[in-house]
């Protein structure tokens, strides 16, 4: 639920283009922004930082879009959102004791701890990689074919490489601990006497 609800404002976004135009669509997601962040806010009294950045960044290229008519910013806004969560990701390494995929998901998932860095850097890579690939699409495609690419193409990818993430979690999660541990071979308890006891009379 969480992963769809992250993009509500895009979907949105996708049914405004169809239904009118790409500036009627940057209103609607900028609306929409607004209304996902109150909501985050009111039902944890907290917001998570890539909520607040991309709250910030439809505000202010949505704005200029609207403001001058122009499409391109709007068009810009997924890459630099990606770019923004691949230097936190990145950042995490050196600031705090734990990376942010880690802080994310320990909670649920018990992983070694060499494990954490490395899915922090594969989100990290994955982040600049979905930058790159929205401004190919962007500047070699047209309006229409990015709209479908911004709805349906960015959140393929995004599921394949969870779904990809899970194989590799898979092979090194610890496996929980049993609270109850066979008894030791040489107990008391599972030590039978060989001989019988004799029967009282």
């Amino acid at each position: 639920m969480k992963f769809l609800f992250d993009f509500f404002p895009i979907l949105l976004f996708f049914i405004a283009y169809k239904a009118y135009d790409i500036y009627v669509a940057t209103a609607v997601a900028i609306v929409a922004s607004f209304i996902q962040v109150g909501w985050l806010w009111l039902q944890h009294r907290r917001v998570e930082k890539m909520h607040v950045i991309t709250l910030l960044l439809i505000v202010v290229l949505g704005g200029a879009t609207l403001a001058l008519q122009d499409p391109t910013f709007i068009m810009w806004k997924p890459s630099l959102v990606n770019w923004a969560f691949a230097l936190v990701f990145v950042g995490s390494h050196f600031i705090g004791k734990k990376t942010i995929v880690q802080r994310m998901m320990e909670k649920n998932v018990a992983l070694p701890g060499h494990i954490w860095p490395r899915l922090n850097i594969a989100w990290s890579v994955f982040f600049v990689f979905i930058g790159f690939l929205n401004l190919y699409v962007a500047y070699n495609f047209d309006e229409a074919t990015w709209v479908n690419f911004k709805l349906f193409g960015m959140i393929g990818l995004t599921f394949v490489f969870i779904i990809a993430q899970a194989f590799f979690i898979g092979r090194y999660m610890k496996e929980p601990e049993s609270a109850n541990p066979p008894e030791s071979v040489n107990s008391p308890e599972s030590v039978k006497s060989p001989v019988k006891s004799k029967e009282q009379p």
